[in-house]
């Protein structure tokens, strides 16, 4: 065994400083610095003696003095609803790229969903001077980030737009997407469709619910109030209105569910019933395609979504300086078998 009984203890939260470089490698503070930044003027020995010191201390530069001088961080921040959520992961990968591409560290962070975490995480990244922020929000009033962005802050809204503010915006066409969805299903025989969403507050839910809305008005078919459900995503919740919807004496026979975590508790509850229903879900699943019947989906493409909002960003921050952007990107239907069933009526 190594003998440890004299090897110092590390002080956990004390660097090395450049000082401590110098000292260990016997030369000057401005030569510690030239070796550090790439600047001639240092022999290939000193240069040695300083890089062994770097080595030797695990010495990394502080980039706080350069950051002072160029007034830039080449650091953005992702602010997303849930990390763990499946949907937000290419996304959040794909603004990462981007910002490797630029040479820029990401930092990121989960709202849940809350109006008040999602402020305390933007203004926190501000606060440790990123460049520019691409932001998922989470509430419907963003000027506590007015006085940041005219303070140079970069910032892109993707998935929902700004609240009270303007600023550049990347969104998926989930009115047009939810529309297309509820179409399919009518075109199935589908008479009684009943939607499933989230909050109400949130504007991808009241989106979703509007195509619904305009896919049954489209075909001349009436909504009841009972075949419309927004609330938690809870599976609970769901799972309760999923039954109450499927009984009566006229139950639906359809259902548009309104995300992913929707459409996978409405699954579940749909493989325990002894007649198949019809199902469109809003937002692909894992695994969506070996269930039986596969699953019929409304796609977004979020690789997409974080890939052009982390391009605006960028954008932004090389000097285009125009109005604001909102740019819609479009949805798709992949029918795998649930979407296609016919009503069971009876």
């Amino acid at each position: 065994m190594p003998d440890t009984a004299h090897s110092p203890r590390p002080r956990y939260g004390t660097r090395p400083t450049m000082k401590d470089v110098a000292t260990r490698a016997g030369v000057g503070l401005k030569t510690v610095s030239r070796v550090v930044n790439g600047e001639p003027g240092v022999t290939a020995e000193t240069e040695r003696r300083v890089r062994e010191a770097i080595s030797a201390l695990g010495f990394r530069r502080n980039d706080s003095a350069r950051v002072l001088r160029k007034g830039r961080t080449s650091s953005v921040g992702l602010v997303l609803e849930d990390l763990a959520d499946p949907f937000y992961a290419p996304l959040n990968r794909a603004v990462e790229e981007v910002a490797r591409d630029h040479g820029a560290l990401l930092i990121n962070g989960s709202s849940a969903e809350d109006p008040e975490r999602e402020r305390e995480l933007a203004l926190a990244l501000c606060a440790r001077r990123v460049d520019g922020l691409v932001v998922i929000p989470a509430g419907a009033d963003h000027r506590y980030l007015e006085p940041e962005m005219a303070a140079g802050v970069a910032t892109v809204f993707v998935d929902r737009p700004a609240g009270l503010i303007s600023a550049d915006t990347v969104l998926s066409d989930h009115a047009g997407g939810a529309r297309e969805g509820v179409a399919h299903l009518v075109a199935h025989g589908h008479r009684r469709i009943g939607f499933i969403g989230d909050q109400p507050r949130i504007h991808t839910a009241t989106e979703r619910l509007r195509g619904y809305r305009a896919a049954m008005d489209a075909a001349a078919l009436p909504v009841h109030d009972g075949w419309i459900s927004l609330g938690p995503t809870a599976p609970d919740r769901v799972r309760g209105e999923v039954l109450r919807m499927l009984s009566g004496p006229a139950p639906v026979t359809a259902l548009f569910t309104g995300n992913n975590r929707v459409t996978a508790t409405a699954v579940r509850v749909l493989s325990e019933l002894p007649r198949r229903v019809a199902l469109v879900g809003f937002d692909d699943l894992e695994l969506a395609d070996l269930l039986s019947p596969a699953v019929t989906v409304i796609a977004q493409d979020p690789a997409r979504l974080g890939h052009t909002a982390a391009e605006l960003l960028f954008q932004r921050l090389d000097g285009y300086a125009s109005e604001t952007r909102r740019i819609e990107l479009p949805t798709r239907l992949i029918a795998r078998g649930s979407g296609e069933l016919p009503p069971a009526e009876g």
